[in-house]
């Protein structure tokens, strides 16, 4: 079985204590760590997979706080080097009272950002492997280099390259910019995931199925549309196989897309998936994969946090029976 590797943020995630009110009035907060790649390696690692992060921390309390947290995970941290020349990461969070939420990110730059390319070793990736990366590391820094060299070296190697957008407006200086960036690193992905309040935003169309075409650009070759309790679809070149969710109380949404991707990748690692075999592994396994990346997203909304509400690979199984 190959190793995920994950490359961007890494965070704390400060989770308020009152649902339902504006983040100016939140009077308490949990910490608990964060950052969407983090999630994606943490919910591999707990379902039984080798899971490595690429980042950087700081020399900080809060660095120590999360390079504990990830270990304790299971997440491999050897690959996550420290400085002083930045914090580490914050986000401060509100919840509606649906569970959703709204986001205060402090971060200008955080010790993530300044990931350097030379940080990253090209000999780390093997065929079989995965890695994984999102769009909020590839504002105009360090990192986003790191994230080019990390792609070509692990394509190198034969490796399949995962990409959620997960898009976050407010770390950008404008729509503009996050749209062009993530349109520019979407060919470089062998599997693109996408939420369905994403999709107009990132392709620019309003037709879900012409939207969903316009993704198969580049090296490409599927598409994951994640519909939140509705379930997912996955889309092969010619071919769409949906799935349906599961019914939870919803407690906290973050992290729940993360818990979704973690699981869908790592049944690919168990399954030895590469770029030259996903496509007939996706065919094939499609109604499995999909279940248990379902399963794995509905109970993560059923706790407060990311990483802390990750499920376990037996809860999943039996939230499938």
């Amino acid at each position: 079985m190959g190793n995920l590797f994950s490359i961007g943020e890494v965070l704390i995630d400060f989770i308020p204590h009152q649902k339902g009110i504006a983040l100016k009035d939140v009077d308490s907060f949990t910490r608990v760590p964060g950052g969407a790649p983090a999630n994606v390696a943490a919910s591999v690692a707990k379902f039984g997979g080798t899971a490595s992060l690429i980042t950087k921390v700081g020399q900080d309390a809060f660095g120590d706080f999360l390079l504990e947290r990830l270990a304790e995970a299971g997440v491999k941290i050897d690959k996550i080097p420290r400085t002083k020349k930045a914090n580490t990461g914050l986000a401060f969070v509100s919840l509606r009272e649906d569970g959703e939420r709204d986001f205060s990110f402090y971060r200008n730059p955080s010790a993530d950002l300044l990931l350097e390319a030379s940080e990253v070793d090209a000999d780390w990736f093997k065929q079989g492997d995965v890695l994984h990366f999102g769009s909020v590391d590839l504002v105009d820094s360090p990192i986003k280099k790191a994230h080019v060299k990390a792609i070509g070296a692990a394509k190198r190697h034969g490796a399949i390259i995962s990409f959620d957008p997960n898009v976050r407006l407010p770390l950008w200086d404008n729509p503009k910019q996050c749209r062009e960036t993530i349109q520019e690193f979407i060919p470089k992905a062998h599997i693109v995931k996408v939420s369905d309040d994403e999709l107009e935003f990132i392709t620019g169309i309003a037709d879900e199925s012409i939207a969903i075409n316009s993704l198969f650009t580049g090296e490409v070759l599927a598409v994951v549309l994640t519909k939140g309790a509705k379930g997912a679809d996955l889309y092969v070149q010619n071919e769409k196989y949906s799935s349906a969710g599961y019914s939870v109380k919803v407690e906290d949404t973050t992290g729940a897309g993360d818990a979704f991707t973690g699981a869908f990748l790592y049944r690919l690692l168990s399954l030895d998936a590469g770029p030259g075999n996903l496509e007939a592994i996706l065919s094939e396994h499609h109604q499995e994969l999909l279940a248990f990346a379902n399963a794995s997203g509905a109970l993560a909304v059923t706790e407060k946090g990311a990483i802390s509400s990750l499920p376990t690979k037996e809860r999943v199984l039996e939230l499938m029976e």
